[in-house]
């Protein structure tokens, strides 16, 4: 299994409330840990996509934005673009690579906070999150947009009391949603960050969805495609997870989907049960 196939994995079993042990959780921190890219990849992948950061470390640029990955590069086979945890597809390297290495960080930060790699990591990551137009100065220029998506999450697990930014990150993405045609995926990705930063900011956005994530709980959803059956349960229990956080639904929070065996579609009972035993 290689370093995206476990990000994605270990993301969506945890999504759809999935436990590890803590050999598991140290198995996939050395896992990520073994795979940190080196120089000389992280140059040659630079040089590939033109990345303003390569120009600068020529003395042919000033520009001070640091806006490719620093210790995870994915592989750059013919220009490969990696699908996000909820998917979107990548047309640019600005949100495919930023999004693996982010991930990635993002659960090591999870499993070892503690570590010292792992913490500098983090800490130079957030450094350079902060040239970043996406991440830091409100650029909703294509897939800029986007990658903002994936800074939210990042920064709600490792710097989850700057409510400054994380709140910025939020304005951002609703001054800008309708502005163009997004893809889809951008949407339920903002959901999936919803449902992980602090509810004191979460609330108010999670009360604006309400409607739309009922909605898309009472529905039904197939199962014919093995993309189906990867994505679709993880999509409706990130949504579990959103909308327990609030109080009147948090019945549901260890719900899990099901197939009905007569359509053979995805289902979620939303039915609040009371008064099993009647004495």
């Amino acid at each position: 299994m290689d370093l995206y196939e476990l990000m994605i994995k270990t993301n969506h079993h945890l999504i759809k409330g999935g436990e590890l042990t803590t050999s598991q959780k140290m198995n996939i921190v050395d896992k990520f840990l073994s795979g940190i890219s080196d120089e000389r990849i992280r140059e040659s992948f630079l040089k590939g996509v033109k990345a303003p950061e390569y120009w600068v470390s020529l003395g042919q640029s000033d520009d001070s934005r640091c806006m490719y990955p620093m210790f995870y590069i994915p592989p750059y086979n013919n220009g490969k673009k990696f699908q996000t945890v909820i998917p979107m597809s990548p047309k640019t390297h600005i949100l495919s690579s930023n999004s693996y290495e982010l991930e990635i960080i993002r659960l090591l930060y999870l499993f070892a906070p503690d570590n010292y790699t792992v913490k500098n990591m983090a800490d130079k990551t957030i450094e350079r999150l902060k040239t970043t137009c996406f991440g830091y100065h409100d650029c909703h220029v294509g897939e800029c947009f986007h990658s903002g998506l994936i800074v939210l999450r990042f920064i709600a697990t490792v710097l989850p009391n700057d409510i400054e930014w994380i709140d910025k990150l939020i304005v951002f993405y609703n001054k800008y949603k309708n502005e163009t045609y997004r893809h889809s995926g951008t949407y339920w990705y903002y959901l999936l960050c919803l449902s992980e930063i602090p509810i004191e900011i979460a609330e108010h956005e999670i009360l604006q969805e309400k409607e739309n994530i009922l909605k898309q709980l009472n529905k039904s959803y197939i199962m014919k495609s093995e993309t189906d059956k990867k994505n679709h349960p993880v999509m409706i229990c990130m949504l579990r997870n959103l909308i327990s956080r609030l109080p009147e639904y948090e019945y549901i929070k260890n719900r899990q989907p099901y197939i009905n065996e007569k359509d053979g579609r995805l289902y979620f009972d939303m039915n609040e049960i009371e008064n099993l035993l009647q004495i």
